[in-house]
């Protein structure tokens, strides 16, 4: 099957949707590391039709009109990857898990180390939220779109900024070599969905 892309411009800089038939494969950020993501050579294709859906979902999102995408999605990895990328999915909107919670709810404690380099590796972004994992103490940790997206992603589903203080937001990233930024944590919250079982179930900045 063929893989099709559509630009799309965003509060968090032009992203790039890929499609894999009728699946959406990858959503990628505009400075992006080059093989971060490795997909077949592709085409530019604006209408194919889960594009079009995903630019809407998007839209949705960054206007704080939806909280969850419905969308057919084609990871393309290793098993391994793919039990991250799946764990993922499982985060609510508004809230953080750690490296540690997503290696418990794949069942395997050791794979901290692992989970974060599968993490870093997701395709999907933000409709896979790899940006609600974070450091054990609250710590923003590396992100492929950058530490100012990854706390403007999470401000907006805190919804503690606009859509104008997001596109005001969307200046160039900071250096990755940059401090890490550390969220301040409230008391945890309980999800309507209790997994993980021992998890982290915190929200952002408070409800």
């Amino acid at each position: 099957m063929t893989y099709a892309f559509r630009l799309m411009a965003s509060p968090v800089g032009q992203l790039k949707l890929v499609a894999h038939g009728d699946s959406l494969a990858a959503i990628l950020w505009e400075h992006d590391r080059p093989n971060r993501v490795r997909l077949a050579p592709m085409i530019e294709d604006g209408n194919r039709p889960v594009l079009v859906e995903t630019s809407r979902q998007l839209n949705e999102y960054f206007t704080g009109t939806r909280r969850v995408f419905d969308l057919p999605l084609s990871f393309q990895g290793t098993d391994f990857q793919k039990q991250v990328w799946q764990a993922l999915l499982t985060i609510p909107f508004g809230q953080t898990r750690s490296y540690a919670d997503i290696a418990r709810q794949i069942g395997n404690l050791n794979a901290v180390r692992a989970v974060g380099a599968a993490n870093g590796r997701n395709p999907i972004s933000i409709v896979a939220p790899c940006h609600r994992v974070i450091g054990a103490s609250g710590e923003l940790t590396g992100f492929a779109g950058g530490l100012a997206n990854k706390m403007l992603l999470l401000s907006l589903e805190a919804g503690q900024t606009s859509l104008e203080a997001a596109h005001a937001a969307s200046e160039p990233a900071p250096r990755m070599s940059e401090p890490a930024v550390r969220l301040s944590k409230t008391q945890p919250s309980q999800p309507s969905n209790p997994e993980p079982a021992r998890g982290t179930q915190a929200s952002l900045f408070g409800n």
